[in-house]
């Protein structure tokens, strides 16, 4: 009689673990996947906090905690979150990083030194 191994088929995870040797390769996969979970996961239920699915309750809750963290998550795959573009016509000063530079530097050797005054009420103490 001869021993032969009947070699048992490999799922997903088996294969993915054939494929790729170093450790610090497989743990990166592994992050990915699980910031892909945490994404699915906040991404519906902000979804779910403003459909509302015919015939079921909707409990209202606060979507702060949740954005935030699906914020943070795409965050991590190199998307930011969309905001006011600011237009380079006169909406704002642009000033390079040399020539802010060259301003301070201008600065310190008019006045080497900054007075702050503060104004504040009279105190009465009494006893």
């Amino acid at each position: 009689m001869a021993d032969t191994k009947v070699e048992k088929p490999k799922g997903p995870i088996g294969k993915l673990k054939d494929a790729m040797d170093d450790k610090e390769e497989q743990l990166a996969i592994l992050s990915t996947f699980v910031r892909l979970g945490i994404l699915i996961w906040s991404g519906g239920i902000l979804t779910l906090n403003y459909v509302t699915i015919p015939g079921w309750e909707q409990d209202k809750i606060d979507p702060t905690f949740i954005a935030s963290v699906f914020t943070g998550v795409t965050a991590t795959f190199g998307v930011q979150a969309g905001g006011k573009k600011k237009s380079s016509s006169g909406d704002g000063a642009q000033i390079s990083k040399k020539d802010m530079e060259a301003l301070i530097e201008k600065a310190t050797q008019a006045a080497p030194t900054q007075t702050i005054k503060l104004e504040v009420p009279a105190v009465k103490i009494s006893s």
